[in-house]
């Protein structure tokens, strides 16, 4: 059975009541709960986690090395500073997918940079938590064509 883990950065831990105009309505629980069933229904194992610290994300990507095949990551505002995640992601070689809520390059012109999208497979962003969803389907895939 392959794993996933989804990280997710700072800030996400207030979604659901942080800029719902922005990130929407669902709170990190709901994202965790439908990623879940969407991960069993296709005989996925998932690890979800969340943290605010960037070496903890370093920290939990480095984990994931031999114990998943795959990380979903939202870094949050790390994605635009963060030289020590895009360092993380290289280092281990578990094949990575960036993913946002909002669609950054329709934001503000800092957000437009991406650390992280230099090392990822690909990036979802705009699509709000169904998002994760598409991620979780497109690492699925990508595991599945390795073989």
């Amino acid at each position: 059975m392959a794993s996933i883990l989804i990280l997710n950065g700072p800030n996400l831990n207030l979604l659901g009541t942080r800029q719902p105009e922005v990130y929407g309505h669902e709170t990190l629980a709901d994202i965790e709960a439908m990623c879940r069933a969407h991960s069993a229904a296709h005989g996925l194992a998932l690890g979800f986690a969340q943290s605010n610290h960037e070496g903890a994300l370093v920290d939990a990507i480095h984990a994931a090395r031999g114990h998943h095949d795959g990380i979903i990551l939202n870094a949050g505002a790390y994605t635009h500073t963060s030289i020590a995640l895009m360092d993380a992601i290289s280092s281990v070689q578990v094949p990575t997918i960036e993913l946002h809520l909002s669609n950054i390059h329709a934001r503000e012109p800092f957000r437009h940079h991406s650390y992280i999208a230099r090392v990822a497979l690909g990036v979802i962003c705009g699509f709000g938590a169904h998002g994760y969803v598409l991620a979780i389907d497109a690492l699925r895939g990508h595991l599945e064509r390795r073989g």
